[in-house]
């Protein structure tokens, strides 16, 4: 990432995904600790580490059509995520295709996972009683550990950047 917070020598992620109805984990990399304000949640401690966020995608254009804007930077700040993705790298996309409602389960799956701590209680979760959507992890967190979890058929696509 360049020194004005967007992605060096303007070279963002591109990965072609789905125009499906799909679950999503987007798992992002903060490279150091930063103070970041989230919408109307307020401002927050974020460690450096990892980060994986579950969403859903059930829109026009589905997954394809999320991700792109996940990725795309600049942007409008509209979802909790969006704050965090301007001071953190995108990584990996775990994702289930169809319209079924997981993101919930998937959201409690990740903080079940070994290593796993919640810094902002509420992100990404304003519309569902779960405790947050996004979870903080030290190290990568294993992929294959969360499929198990979710007992699902969960692909992966690498970003790299």
């Amino acid at each position: 990432m360049g020194p004005d917070g967007n992605w060096a020598g303007s070279r963002l992620p591109t990965v072609r995904l789905p125009r499906l109805a799909a679950t999503y984990v987007l798992v992002l990399r903060l490279p150091r600790p930063a103070a970041i304000a989230v919408g109307q949640l307020g401002t927050f401690h974020f460690p450096s580490g990892w980060y994986a966020y579950a969403g859903s995608a059930r829109g026009p254009g589905g997954l394809d059509t999320r991700i792109s804007r996940h990725l795309r930077s600049p942007k409008p700040l509209h979802w909790h995520v969006d704050y965090l993705r301007v001071a953190a790298e995108p990584v990996e996309i775990w994702y289930a295709l169809g319209a079924q409602e997981r993101e919930c389960v998937w959201a409690r799956a990740l903080a079940g996972l070994p290593g796993a701590l919640i810094p902002v209680p509420r992100f990404g979760a304003s519309d569902c009683r779960c405790l947050a959507h996004m979870v903080h992890f030290a190290a990568l967190p294993d992929m294959g550990a969360f499929a198990r979890a979710v007992d699902d058929v969960v692909l992966q696509e690498r970003l790299d950047v």
